[in-house]
């Protein structure tokens, strides 16, 4: 299939990349293998020291076990300055980004491609759990559809919401039809080193943090204000009737509720965070459902039902949508049902985008809890087509 194709894989030493170099090499590819180094920073990992060195050890051994050439490239300036100052900065403006989004936009499928590309390679392949097709427009040009990994409960789809036509052209996903069990049965088949590896965990390039440890080398620790809002603020409010009052957050007050506690700064929290808040004295879970980084106040609500927890709609600045699908685009004044999710596996759910000059809302059929300022909202159809996404405002 791939025979005289050359093909860089993203070898990172874990089992899903190394069994997709090993799917090609068995197709006939020609295959090398490029090991990014993205992180050398240990200040705030929890486990003290930075995993990356480990992970070239067993990439190189994945090489020589599939006997593939082996390359090192260090993008480390480059993850720092598209991916990690990003992520200080959307936290600085109190919002709680996705770096591992950008990541792929940004790092894999953009500085890595173009080192792949200048040792010769006319593809890149990573061990993503999604699944790409190609068809043709009307005009006779290809057009790349991104679809999810038929593995539903490892569908990495989502993370790869910011690709665009020009980038999916030149990926390869080789593990996209198989699901996890299959991908390791493969790996102890082939008695690859990685077979057994757990898979990682934490930012992408990262691995595992203590976020505000993590975040305090660029942010300062702020001491303020944790103010519990009571079930019964809401009762008397106007109705949210239009779309517009739906997609807006409630905006509180210190004076709406009650201080229950201190926080250590705004900005190392998120909406829905339940650990870390310190708050004792209640029957059930206090949640974060808003903050103020400009007063340096974090909101809170008892309950996983607590009405500050859940929208309707939310709204996206038209500037940030962002279409894999240009062909797809909707213009202002349209609507369109699709299928959406607001972060990595959540399910599905069904809304309504629509398009204005300014903005694109998405109106859900059913409330949704933790709605959350920088994170993606990213849209399917019903065949598993990830059309497009853009970065919630609201």
């Amino acid at each position: 299939m791939f025979e005289g194709k050359k093909i860089a894989v993203g070898l990172s030493g874990g089992v899903d990349s190394s069994v997709a170099a090993l799917l090609l090499k068995r197709q006939g590819a020609d295959v090398f293998a490029i090991f990014m180094q993205n992180w050398n920073d240990s200040t705030g990992t929890l486990h003290g020291d930075c995993e990356w060195e480990e992970e070239l050890s067993v990439a190189r051994m994945v090489a020589r076990k599939i006997d593939i050439p082996f390359h090192f490239v260090d993008l480390s300036g480059e993850y720092r300055k598209r991916v990690v100052d990003y992520m200080f900065g959307e936290y600085a403006a109190g919002r709680t980004p996705n770096p591992d989004v950008l990541c792929n936009s940004e790092i894999k499928f953009d500085a890595f491609l173009k080192h792949a590309l200048e040792l010769g390679a006319d593809m890149v392949a990573t061990g993503h759990y999604c699944r790409k097709e190609v068809t043709c427009n009307a005009s006779g040009n290809a057009v790349y559809r991104l679809l999810a990994g038929a593995d539903g409960n490892k569908d990495q789809s989502y993370f790869l919401c910011q690709l665009n036509q020009e980038q999916l052209s030149r990926a390869l996903f080789p593990i996209g039809h198989l699901t996890k069990p299959e991908v390791r049965a493969i790996a102890r088949e082939a008695d690859l080193p990685s077979a057994d590896k757990k898979d990682s965990q934490g930012i992408c390039f990262v691995g595992k943090v203590d976020l505000p440890v993590f975040l305090q080398q660029q942010l300062k620790a702020k001491e303020g204000d944790a103010v519990e809002i009571f079930r019964d603020f809401y009762t008397g409010l106007p109705s949210r009737d239009t779309l517009e009052a739906k997609a807006e957050p409630y905006v509180y007050h210190k004076s709406d509720g009650k201080v229950v506690g201190r926080h250590i700064g705004a900005q190392f929290y998120t909406i829905g965070q339940r650990h870390g808040l310190n708050i004792g004295g209640h029957k059930e879970p206090l949640f974060v459902i808003a903050k103020d980084a400009s007063e340096n106040i974090v909101y809170l609500g008892e309950g996983q039902s607590h009405p500050g927890l859940y929208r309707r709609a939310l709204w996206i600045d038209a500037s940030d949508v962002h279409w894999i699908r240009p062909d797809m685009a909707m213009a202002p004044g349209e609507e369109r049902d699709y299928l959406v999710r607001i972060r990595y596996r959540q399910p599905l759910q069904r809304a309504r985008l629509i398009c204005t000059r300014g903005r694109m809302y998405v109106s859900f059929e059913k409330p949704q809890r933790g709605v959350t300022p920088g994170q993606f909202a990213a849209w399917y159809t019903e065949e598993g087509e990830l059309l497009g996404s853009g970065t919630i405002f609201k």
